[in-house]
């Protein structure tokens, strides 16, 4: 049975390849940036977040921008807020065309206390919602990367329980997430093989691949040297891509097109394909300020400033300005899933080439 909200999604995001939405359909929030990890690629754990923005407020601003059809969750670390499962019902209760939920976790925080609120938002009902557990490197590597000793054990920890939930819950989708830098450049073909001596059936379509990369708003790591040699991720991604297995399905589509891309990205350092960044997704920090995207510290509005409402935000001059500024082709540089899976979605002739 075909999922009516699943083509919802589908139409709106082929209809912002061809004009200007009337409103988002994708919200990027980073609900706090507290974090426990201590990661060589990134400063968000640094920071020391005063008034994010609470629980009634969230639900207010749900409410009242009640369109989303997509929502990615992030942090920080998400599960560090006690209320992230009344975070998700307010968006799940006021989005009545809620398809997707997306959130990442470092697996730090209490693993059973995790799984429970995973599987309550799954009883919500929610068509599909998407775990992505880190993973940058095997067991010495990644606990290096993140600065937390026994880090790794944690990840596989998780990941092994998000399966057994898996198996009551179909909605559920989970993925590693491995971000490239040089702290682990030339190691995913060797981490993907320690992984597999703890699960067995783990195969190369079960990781999803990042480009660490620079932004002042988001992950705060303007001051790091993060880049990793373009020859040796090129060569990595390549046989990254050789062996996934051919799978049918939008997902399997869109992460194809993504990594297609990616190479594109490492070879040339320009964006691949115009942002969807203001029509159809924007980034919210966890202090309601709005973004274009998590790669451009464009402030256009504060929801504070607006009572909640996203509507004369995204019909601010600077707003206007920004979009201009995409269709000229001047937004920063810049490939991540936050923002690429948009712009591919929006374009079947990007997911077929």
């Amino acid at each position: 049975m075909v999922d009516s909200k699943m083509l919802g999604l589908g139409f709106t995001a082929l209809r912002s390849n061809l004009s200007s939405l009337r409103q988002p359909y994708k919200l990027t929030f980073s609900i706090t940036y507290k974090c426990q990890s201590r990661c060589l690629t990134c400063n968000i754990w640094e920071m020391k977040p005063v008034n994010e923005l609470g629980l009634e407020e969230i639900q207010k601003f749900a409410a009242k921008n009640n369109y989303f059809r997509w929502i990615e969750i992030t942090g920080g670390e998400p599960f560090l807020r006690g209320d992230v499962l009344e975070i998700v019902r307010a968006f799940k209760e006021s989005c009545k065309d809620l398809y997707l939920v997306t959130m990442p976790t470092n697996s730090l925080c209490n693993r059973e206390m995790v799984l429970q609120k995973v599987e309550s938002m799954l009883q919500m009902g929610i068509p599909k919602l998407s775990v992505t557990v880190s993973l940058d490197g095997y067991r010495e590597l990644h606990d290096k990367i993140r600065g937390i000793p026994g880090n790794y054990d944690r990840a596989i920890a998780m990941f092994k329980g998000l399966r057994e939930l898996q198996k009551r819950y179909k909605n559920l989708f989970m993925i590693f997430g491995y971000t490239l830098s040089k702290n682990n450049q030339g190691q995913l073909m060797k981490t993907i093989e320690e992984v597999r001596k703890e699960i067995p059936d783990i195969t190369y379509n079960d990781f999803h691949l990042n480009l660490g990369q620079i932004s002042d708003i988001y992950y705060s790591n303007t001051n790091l040297e993060i880049s990793a040699s373009k020859e040796i991720i090129t060569g990595e991604v390549r046989e990254f891509i050789g062996k996934r297995r051919a799978q049918f399905g939008a997902i399997p589509a869109i992460e194809g097109a993504f990594l297609r891309r990616l190479l594109e990205y490492i070879r040339t350092g320009k964006t691949p394909m115009r942002s969807r960044s203001l029509d159809a997704s924007l980034f919210m920090d966890s202090y309601g300020n709005v973004f274009p995207s998590i790669m451009w510290g464009r402030r256009i509005g504060s929801i504070r400033e607006t009572d909640y409402s996203l509507a004369p935000i995204w019909a601010c001059p600077d707003a206007a300005e920004v979009r201009k500024l995409i269709s000229e082709g001047r937004e920063p540089d810049n490939w991540t899933a936050c923002e690429a899976y948009q712009a591919i979605v929006g374009s079947i002739g990007s997911i077929i080439r």
